[in-house]
């Protein structure tokens, strides 16, 4: 489901990318092929100095099919960008590599919290965040934060989520059990 980024993927990273309705929510932007091994290996090189972290989504057939990462990290919370092709839109894949990403950051990498801004206008990804059982709406909790996001007048307007490590683990456990509980009744 996920794996740690390479340039070998960039040219089918990048046909993906480029798909108009990908493309304006894609954070790391590339007009080109050559642009974006260029930022891709940016990418690689900023996650060894520990400034970020990138992984592939792929599909069952391990083919990569869109990118998430944790950008901006500071204090052990960092940003959320994840943008998947649309030939994989509405298949859960966007569910299953969050939930792969976010269980490695808070179990090994020490994240605490991870913020995902979402454009006001953006209807599928709203939609996205707002089936995710562990995640809290957070313009009002954080409003420093949710100011400092939407600070530039001509950039669009964001809603401001968190998911706290407390939070997603506590689910994870809640699963756990509950996918036991369901074993034993069958038994």
């Amino acid at each position: 489901m996920l794996k740690i980024r390479d340039l070998n993927e960039v040219p089918m990273l990048f046909e993906l990318m480029i798909d108009p309705e990908v493309f304006p929510f894609v954070r790391q932007k590339a007009t080109t092929v050559d642009e974006f091994y260029f930022l891709t290996k940016q990418t690689l090189e900023a996650e060894e100095r520990g400034e970020l972290i990138s992984r592939t989504i792929l599909d069952e057939y391990q083919h990569p099919i869109g990118t998430i990462n944790l950008f901006d990290i500071e204090d052990n919370y960092g940003f959320l960008a994840t943008w998947i092709g649309k030939p994989y839109f509405g298949k859960g894949y966007n569910r299953l590599a969050k939930d792969a990403f976010f269980q490695e950051l808070f179990t090994t990498k020490g994240i605490d919290g991870i913020f995902m801004k979402v454009r006001k206008n953006n209807q599928r990804s709203q939609k996205a965040v707002l089936k995710l059982p562990y995640v809290t709406f957070a313009n009002d909790l954080y409003e420093t934060m949710y100011h400092r996001v939407n600070s530039n007048p001509d950039e669009p307007m964001y809603d401001l989520f968190v998911i706290s490590k407390e939070h997603f683990l506590s689910y994870q456990q809640f699963q756990s059990e509950t996918d036991v509980n369901s074993d034993e009744e069958v038994s």
